[in-house]
């Protein structure tokens, strides 16, 4: 890439595109979930889910990191508090605990949906904007 436009326009293409796979993942936990999969099933997608979070987010917030977005601490904030739900619906997973997790995990979609469509937007509009 020759230029910080074209750097930021590929940057925010390939965040969206991130943002497209972790939400189809968090929906197939849904309806997996909601469909009383198998645990193995179930499991195989929360893990992979846990694991690009976890990806995703680094990325992320090492790009916030490069170039000092004021917004960080409290975008960085709604990563651990996504984190910490993907984990604590993994405990109850493991546990055998199969009950409440369609419902945490849409709750979750819509947390993560809201996060995207604000903070995310945000991020992408300040590194859109050069600042």
């Amino acid at each position: 890439m020759s230029n910080i436009a074209e750097f930021n326009t590929a940057s925010n293409a390939d965040t969206d595109r991130e943002h497209e796979v972790q939400l189809g993942l968090l929906r197939a936990l849904c309806t997996a979930a909601g469909e009383n999969r198998d645990a193995e099933a179930v499991g195989k997608i929360l893990d992979q889910l846990i694991s690009y979070s976890e990806a995703h987010f680094m990325s992320e917030e090492l790009l916030m990191r490069l170039k000092s977005y004021d917004d960080y601490e409290d975008h960085v904030e709604d990563h651990l508090q996504m984190m910490d739900n993907l984990r604590g619906i993994a405990a109850s997973h493991a546990a055998g605990d199969a009950a409440l997790i369609a419902g945490r995990a849409s709750e979750l979609l819509g947390f993560i949906g809201h996060h995207i469509a604000t903070r995310d937007r945000r991020f992408a509009d300040y590194v859109r904007n050069g600042l």
